[in-house]
């Protein structure tokens, strides 16, 4: 479960209260992008925490968000921008990682109303199922968030 905050960020996380009206309360990324990312560079031993964004999506497009308001869980957030990937992916995950993420880097949002987002159990990429155990959230959408850090 992780906290939201309007305004503010993510209860325990770094960036809590970080800026001012700060574009990136939280972050989001696509489950579907880093299984194709780790199948191009022919990697299975990575978990998607290492793309260091608060929750993982899955059946979404994070672009689409970019300037729209949505929902998860009867909690608000406003899709800001890009989550821009940089060089550090490269060393993180594999060489390559930084190129291939350019344009689908994830989205930074701003939330706009308080609430939780619980987690509900979820599968992964197959040649990674038995090594990570993500969990997901579901939206009205029939797209569904899985968690990875804070």
């Amino acid at each position: 479960m992780i906290e939201c905050t309007a305004g503010r960020g993510i209860r325990g996380d770094r960036y809590l209260d970080f800026k001012n009206d700060y574009k990136g309360q939280i972050t989001f990324f696509s489950l579907e992008v880093f299984n194709e990312l780790c199948d191009a560079l022919q990697i299975w031993d990575r978990s998607p925490s290492f793309v260091r964004r608060n929750v993982i999506t899955r059946n979404v497009n994070l672009n689409e968000l970019i300037g729209q308001d949505f929902e998860i869980q009867g909690v608000r957030f406003h899709g800001m921008e890009e989550c821009r990937p940089c060089y550090w992916m490269d060393r993180a995950i594999a060489p390559g990682a930084h190129e291939f993420l350019k344009g689908r880097g994830g989205l930074r949002a701003k939330i706009l109303t308080d609430g939780k987002l619980r987690s509900i159990a979820a599968g992964g990429h197959p040649e990674r199922e038995r090594r990570t155990s993500p969990t997901k959230f579901a939206t009205r959408q029939g797209a569904s968030v899985i968690h990875q850090r804070m």
